[in-house]
């Protein structure tokens, strides 16, 4: 492959995660939000299980943190995903373009840099929009009975 055609290539094609800028980074973020879900993790099989229940600042409507920047202040227990963390990016659904380009896999056509769309994850039925509680609303102790199968 010549060089000149390397370029043309979409930058989450020809670069591994550690080399991405930034905002190429946080560009490959769908807004899916599913990463903002609760999760249980089998003690015995190490299986993560996905909860409806979503963290009380995530916005139903937007699929976005009402609080990002302070969001780790508020919820110590919220990931920011990082280079460092890339071994660990099994947890993230199967779908998510973090995981997916860790393990050399392409994204998604309805993934927005491909699609152009934002709302494209949210008309492909990936996204939580409209499909979730708040943890406000449900108790620590009863996470377990909202464990879903719609997270790939």
């Amino acid at each position: 492959m010549s060089a000149n055609r390397s370029n043309q290539e979409p930058f989450w094609e020809r670069k591994t995660l550690e080399q991405m800028s930034k905002s190429e980074w946080e560009s490959l973020c769908d807004g899916c939000a599913k990463c903002c879900l609760h999760k249980l993790e089998d003690e015995d099989t190490g299986e993560v299980h996905y909860t409806k229940v979503a963290c009380r600042y995530m916005d139903d409507d937007s699929c976005q943190c009402t609080v990002y920047q302070q969001r780790n202040d508020l919820v110590p227990e919220c990931v920011w995903l990082t280079i460092e963390d890339i071994p660990l990016f099994h947890w993230l659904p199967s779908t998510c373009a973090y995981r997916l380009i860790s393990e050399g896999k392409p994204l998604y056509d309805w993934h927005p840099l491909i699609s152009g769309n934002a709302e494209s994850v949210v008309e492909a039925g990936v996204s939580i929009k409209g499909r979730v509680l708040s943890d406000a609303n449900v108790h620590p102790d009863g996470m377990q009975e909202h464990i879903i199968r719609w997270i790939e």
